[in-house]
């Protein structure tokens, strides 16, 4: 399936249907990405999940000067604000990211003022591990000593960001360390694969799974770190293109030939799983555009799109997400995690489809 084969308009309904079901699941009533109701965006909480379908929604509206939308973005944000934030932590920075590019588009201060608070409060008082890297704290327990490969999109993307917003240098310096340290306790040196986590008590790399959705979320920040930071030093340009590349070989090697990725990636008999399949070809469209990877890897974010749209059913649910995972200590708890619809799946999906939409309006 080639993106530019893709109506426009058809793609504009999936999205819409993805994330209604995507609020669904959160038990919320309505929901929409497009900013095409007047009911505007109801996605009623403040978690890493919703931050990834806002990401995608932010990146439609700049692109397309949806005012309408942004106004939609302005709103949420300032009935979550206004209602109470939760505690601060890992996952609950994620809606921070499009926040960040929010207030270069509105006149909000009190935004700006939550941005910089917040980011500081990464550096200065989030856990850190040895090395001073991120722990991987979360609202249901404190990780101590882990780093986790999710923190880089949840946490280091906002933080380096904010540090172009407020002209922090420091925090993006920040954020490309622990990209740099993460790569040095997460990537495999053979395959280029990521392992799903690292601890410093007994200094493993747990199971050392190479979990999909894991490695999807290395695939996405690193491109979308190049975009949030333009001036991003030609050293760490370098690197990390590096990085990717060497993923990348590897993922192309394990996808099947119907485009989807298994849950352990180098484990065939594992179970399928769509959200690891929507993320990796996200980030590939997004290392093509970034200059990192050749335009002929394309092919394999097309077939890995077309997997994913024949997961979706005509109520928009995802299905063939496997179901949340915390660390696992063998490989068979990846294994035993069931696939079941989530907020997760919904998300990643919405963010592939939004940016295959955007590709197809700049072709116009």
């Amino acid at each position: 399936m080639n993106t530019a084969s893709v109506d426009n308009a058809a793609l504009l309904t999936t999205i819409d249907r993805v994330a209604t079901a995507f609020s669904r699941l959160r038990g919320i009533k309505e929901g929409l990405v497009t900013g095409n109701s007047a009911s505007g965006i109801q996605f009623d909480e403040w978690d890493w999940e919703v931050g990834v379908g806002l990401y995608g929604f932010l990146r439609r509206a700049i692109s397309a000067n949806d005012q309408k939308a942004l106004q939609d973005l302005v709103a949420w944000y300032g009935a979550q604000i206004e209602r109470g934030l939760p505690p601060r932590q890992i996952n609950s920075t994620a809606p921070m990211l499009p926040l960040a590019i929010l207030v270069q588009h509105v006149d909000r201060p009190d935004f700006r003022a939550l941005v910089e608070d917040w980011a500081e409060w990464l550096v200065k008082e989030l856990p850190k591990t040895e090395d001073g890297g991120f722990q991987h704290v979360v609202k249901e327990r404190l990780n101590d000593g882990e780093l986790w490969d999710d923190t880089l999109f949840m946490a280091c993307l906002f933080l380096a960001r904010a540090g172009v917003l407020c002209e922090r240098s420091e925090w993006i310096d920040e954020a490309v360390y622990q990209f740099v340290l993460h790569t040095r306790y997460l990537s495999d040196p053979v395959s280029g694969l990521w392992y799903h986590g690292w601890t410093f008590n007994g200094r493993h790399n747990f199971a050392n799974a190479f979990w999909a959705r894991g490695n999807a979320w290395i695939t996405v920040a690193i491109p979308e770190l190049f975009d949030l930071v333009p001036t991003l030093a030609e050293k760490d340009r370098r690197f990390l293109s590096n990085v990717l590349v060497s993923q990348v070989r590897s993922l192309k090697a394990y996808q099947r030939p119907d485009g989807m990725f298994t849950t352990l990636l180098d484990d065939p008999s594992s179970p399928l799983e769509t959200s690891a399949t929507a993320g990796i070809a996200y980030g590939i469209l997004r290392a093509i555009d970034a200059g990192i990877l050749d335009k002929d890897d394309r092919a394999y974010a097309e077939r890995a799109l077309a997997a994913v749209l024949a997961q979706i059913d005509e109520e928009g649910v995802v299905h063939g997400v496997s179901d949340g995972t915390p660390m696992g200590h063998d490989l068979d708890f990846y294994r035993r995690i069931p696939n079941v619809p989530t907020p997760y799946g919904q998300a990643l999906t919405m963010l592939l489809l939004t940016e295959v939409f955007l590709e197809n309006g700049r072709r116009q």
